[in-house]
């Protein structure tokens, strides 16, 4: 494999999706969420895949605080999320799904309570039913926590882990403002992969 370039975008990227591919972009990390202004839908997934652009699912809560975390939530969003990707978008099975997680929760249990009710929700898709792998989006040691513990299949880190060794995405410092049509500017978060280690990456039809 390569090291593909990313962006990480909380806003839609359907009319900009040629633009950014002709400036390198592999691949787009878009939300899904209760917020139809941030989440990705069908015709974006559809204009980034035309484009030659790979795309990543993320499920954050914005401003999550500690208390938000507990296993009735990460039902709640597990299930939120799975319903989006398969009767939405049409997410293809073995693709993965990230949940953030904030940068130390996991020390007092709270993410991996969390994580627990994502897992369960995800499992109770039945067998003819698109599978999907749960991601986790956050700092090293939370990542790598709830890798260990079996509820995350991969890993995307959060600014901090340019050392770590096994995670899926990295997500870089710097943000980067994109020139796009009609002398507009965007402003992304980069984000690259892992050489050795599929991210969970998809295209639609």
């Amino acid at each position: 494999m390569t090291v593909l370039t990313g962006v990480k975008a909380p806003f839609e990227l359907t009319q900009y999706a040629i633009a950014i591919k002709q400036q390198g972009i592999d691949f787009a990390m878009r939300h899904y969420s209760h917020q139809a202004g941030k989440s990705l839908s069908l015709a974006e997934a559809r204009a980034l895949t035309d484009a030659g652009i790979q795309i990543g699912a993320l499920w954050e809560m914005p401003d999550a605080h500690l208390s938000y975390f507990s296993r009735a939530q990460g039902l709640a969003d597990g299930a939120a999320a799975y319903l989006m990707a398969q009767s939405v978008i049409t997410q293809p099975s073995g693709s993965a799904i990230y949940f953030a997680a904030p940068d130390v929760a996991w020390i007092d249990g709270a993410v991996t309570r969390y994580f627990e009710g994502v897992n369960q929700a995800f499992h109770a898709a039945g067998p003819t039913e698109r599978q999907y792998q749960v991601g986790v989006f956050g700092a090293s040691a939370c990542c790598e926590a709830i890798m260990a513990r079996g509820l995350a299949n991969v890993a995307w880190l959060a600014n901090d882990g340019t050392s770590a060794a096994g995670y899926q995405l990295r997500q870089l410092n710097d943000a980067a403002t994109l020139p796009v049509d009609d002398g507009q500017r965007i402003s992304v978060g980069m984000v690259c992969n892992s050489p050795d280690h599929p991210a969970g990456l998809f295209r639609v039809l």
